[in-house]
Order: structure tokens, then C-alpha cells, then sequence
């Protein structure tokens, strides 16, 4: 009898188990994953991040109500209007009701949420934090992170800012942000940083910490026809959103300007922001896809709570919008999806 043909029966056999073995994790996966709304026992806790109706929450809020459409969960919507205290308040409130998973907004910062996820995760709770990361609590306590990442697309509007412009040394630019935010501002420090690397003088001005203009960019008019009269010289301004970008029209007729004769630039698109590409008014956007910021946060909180999966990370940051390509996008932003 050969080596073979003796061991041929243990050979078929363990075939077998490993065979069973690969086809056991498909056949325990819950038979609703595989049938229409197969997350509709899970309940969410949703965060959008600014009020009903804002520019950027309602393309966020798309997106979320397009994966409540599509995979059934039961979900509270939270609106805090940008204002990271708000935002801290109701993710306490948040975790207290003990849903099956949380998406929430990064403004706050790693400080403020550490505390509060650790109780998410002593309960069960799973998280997934979107439009700004939080690196130092996901490191701790888990969870995902969809969208841009910060400094990262901050650097590169900032580079692509100077090529369009022709900025060079000498020269002076206006920046808004949340600059003192350590984890929110990280974005508009890089933008400041490449501008400052290049040689130009900038002139740094922090948005309000309650987000006022971000809900009401109408607010921002005195400060920037202020700034723009005290530096005539300015040859370029960056905007710290959509709903700032896209209200260029009105800071620039209040400050006596002309299509074009300052290069505005910023972040985010909306039906606004495309209006002003129009017009002349903005040159350069940067897009982080906010649509997909509200879906696959919710998406991946249905596989996690479901399925068992791991959470995701996913950068939304989708390159530029220009005065030659914004027409790709007008559609989908006039719809509220972009």
C-alpha cells in the first residue's frame, strides 16, 4: 500500500472540514443582510452638524436620508448648527439614550469626545465620526472616519490656490477659519501654511467659535468689507465652507468688488457656490463629497451592528472644482447630492 492511497481517506476527510470550514462564515451571516432593508432593527443616532436647511448639512442629510431609504434602520437626525458645544451637549445626550450606533461629527475634537466615547464603548455603542476626523479617540476606542482628511486637503487648495492665481511672494491673501480648533482647524492651518511657505503675507481671520456664519454667512459681511477695505491690496481670499463661498457675491459687492478682480477660493460646493462660478465670483473649490458623508457613515454602522464588520475609512476629499469643470457637478449640486 502506498504513502497515497493510505492516507487518501484522511486526505478526503480534512478536505472536507476545510471546505465546511470556508463556506461556515457565509451561511451565518443573518438572513436579513440579504433581503431588502435588512437593517431596519437598528437604530441610529445621526449627526448632520449644522441646521436644517444649511448648504453643507442638507447635501450630509441626503446622503443619510438615502441610506435610511435604502437599508431601513431607525434614525434620529441631530442638527447642532456648527456649534461645537451644542454638538458635545448632544452626543452626551446621545450615548445616554443608548442607541445601536452613533455617527458623529469630529468639530468637537479628540478632548471633548474622548470622555464620551469611552461611555459609547462601555455600552456597546458603535461609533463612526465624519467631516473631521478624531484620530486620538479612534486610536483609543475605535470606529471609522468619512471624510476629507484635513491638513492633508487644506495643503492642497492652498498649492492649487497659488498655480491658479499666479500668487507669489509678496503678495497678500485673507484666510477664515476655526484656526484655534485643534482637530477642525487643521484644515485652514494647512491652506495658511503653503501660502506662508510661498512667500505671501497672510492675514488669518477665525471664524466664531458658535458657527454663526457658517449657519448665517449674511453675519460674516461687516468683518470681511472690513478686512477688504483696511487691505486693498488683497490678491486672493479663502473661505472656510460652502455656505461662506457661496454667498461671495454679496462680500464682494459690499466691499465695491468685481467679478474676478480677487480670486475667491474655498471649500465645498452647493447650488450657491455654483452660481458664483458663474457669475465670476469664486475660482477654486475644493470638494469633499458631503452626499457621501451622510450615506456611508450609516452604511458601515449597519455592517458593524449587523453583520459584525469592522469599521471604515474613507477619504471623501474628491479633488477640485474650477471655473472649466463646475459644470460637471451643477446638476448634482442643484439636486442637493454634491
Amino acid at each position: 500500500m502506498s504513502f497515497n492511497t493510505a492516507f487518501a481517506p484522511l486526505s478526503r476527510l480534512l478536505t472536507a472540514v476545510c471546505a465546511a470550514a470556508l463556506l461556515a462564515p457565509a451561511s451565518s451571516i443573518p438572513a436579513q443582510a440579504l433581503e431588502a432593508k435588512w437593517c431596519k432593527d437598528a437604530h441610529i443616532r445621526f449627526f448632520v452638524g449644522g441646521a436644517e436647511g444649511d448648504a453643507f448639512a442638507t447635501i450630509v442629510y441626503n446622503g443619510a436620508k438615502q441610506a435610511e431609504a435604502d437599508l431601513g434602520p431607525k434614525i434620529d437626525y441631530v442638527f447642532s448648527r456648527w456649534n461645537v458645544e451644542v454638538m458635545t451637549q448632544q452626543l452626551r445626550e446621545a450615548v445616554a439614550v443608548k442607541p445601536d450606533g452613533i455617527a458623529m461629527m469630529g468639530h468637537p475634537g479628540d478632548a471633548a469626545i474622548m470622555p464620551l466615547a469611552e461611555q459609547a464603548a462601555k455600552a456597546g455603542i458603535k461609533m463612526i465620526y465624519q467631516n473631521v476626523p478624531v484620530p486620538k479617540v479612534v486610536a483609543a476606542f475605535g470606529g471609522g472616519y468619512i471624510g476629507a482628511q484635513q491638513a492633508e486637503q487644506g495643503r492642497a487648495l492652498g498649492v492649487e490656490a497659488i498655480k491658479r492665481a499666479g500668487l507669489k511672494a509678496g503678495d497678500k491673501a485673507i484666510v477664515f477659519g476655526s484656526f484655534e480648533n485643534e482637530n477642525r482647524g487643521a484644515r485652514e492651518r494647512g491652506t495658511v501654511a503653503v501660502l506662508k511657505e510661498a512667500g505671501l503675507e497672510v492675514i488669518q481671520i477665525s471664524d466664531p467659535p458658535a458657527g454663526e456664519w457658517a449657519s448665517d454667512p449674511n453675519l460674516a459681511i461687516p468683518t470681511i468689507t472690513a478686512a477688504l477695505l483696511n487691505n486693498p491690496d488683497v490678491k486672493a481670499v479663502g473661505y472656510s465652507g460652502g455656505q461662506m463661498l457661496g454667498n461671495v457675491l454679496t462680500y464682494m459687492r459690499a466691499a465695491g468688488k468685481k467679478p474676478g478682480e480677487i480670486f475667491n477660493f474655498g471649500f465645498d460646493t452647493s447650488p450657491q457656490v455654483v452660481e458664483a462660478f458663474k457669475g465670476g465670483w469664486v475660482q477654486l473649490a475644493a470638494d469633499q463629497q458631503p452626499f457621501q458623508q451622510g450615506y456611508l457613515p450609516i452604511l458601515n454602522l449597519c455592517q458593524q451592528i449587523v453583520l459584525g464588520l469592522a469599521p471604515i475609512n474613507v477619504d471623501t476629499g474628491a479633488g477640485f472644482v474650477t471655473p472649466e469643470n463646475y459644470h460637471m457637478v451643477a446638476k448634482l449640486a442643484e439636486q442637493g447630492l454634491r
